[in-house]
């Protein structure tokens, strides 16, 4: 997941589109916290076969974004003050480590291509969109990680994520999109100069600032 997505994910093979659906709508909180998920109704909303559907639901539920209950009931799970907790300290130790690294290695086109993207992100929260601003924020964090190039440190935040996005879309609805924390403008600025400390400050802010809303929220 540290690569953006496909546009529709043309080409791929339909159990690898149907996971990619189903892991935007938790990562993108289109499936709520505590909601129960079951083959059927995601095969008639998102007119993916049964048996994509059911792989899809099984590698969400191995990578903690989907909840397996009993009786073979799936939900989404939803996060208690340890959990948050967990999450925060997870993402405070891989986070600012991923941010230090892009400021080693990020050159004009990746700076740019950052930049551009924050200025996507500020329009979303201009207009209050927060579909789009939770996706540009990601875009964002995805594309960093990405210049960061360290691969199983990413692979391990991308699941992080999963589990707390469900989440951070219920705080925008609450709180509004103006009300949300974005260092994302310190970052860019330590991008440039090449201060990885100061990369990794702004990113441990923005993670923490974030998960503290999530954790006023519960």
């Amino acid at each position: 997941m540290n690569k953006e997505a496909e546009p529709g994910g043309t080409g791929l093979p339909a159990h690898e589109r149907a996971y990619r659906d189903l892991r935007d709508r938790v990562l993108f909180g289109a499936l709520a916290p505590g909601q129960p998920v079951t083959i059927q109704g995601l095969v008639e909303d998102t007119g993916a076969g049964m048996t994509p559907v059911r792989e899809a639901l099984r590698r969400l539920c191995a990578e903690g974004a989907l909840q397996m209950l009993g009786n073979r009931r799936i939900t989404v799970p939803e996060l208690d003050a340890a959990a948050v907790a967990e999450l925060t300290e997870a993402r405070v130790a891989l986070e600012p480590l991923l941010a230090a690294r892009a400021a080693h290695l990020a050159g004009p086109e990746e700076i740019d291509a950052l930049r551009a993207i924050d200025t996507a992100l500020d329009a979303a929260i201009a207009r209050g969109d927060v579909p789009g601003y939770l996706k540009q924020n990601h875009r964002f964090h995805s594309r960093l990680n990405a210049v960061a190039a360290a691969p199983i440190l990413t692979s391990v935040v991308d699941g992080l994520w999963l589990r707390f996005g469900p989440s951070l879309r219920v705080v925008c609805g609450q709180v509004g999109t103006r009300n949300l924390p974005d260092r994302h403008k310190d970052l860019l600025t330590a991008l440039a100069r090449r201060d990885a400390q100061a990369a990794s400050e702004a990113m441990r802010a923005d993670v923490e600032q974030g998960m503290a809303l999530i954790s006023a929220s519960l």
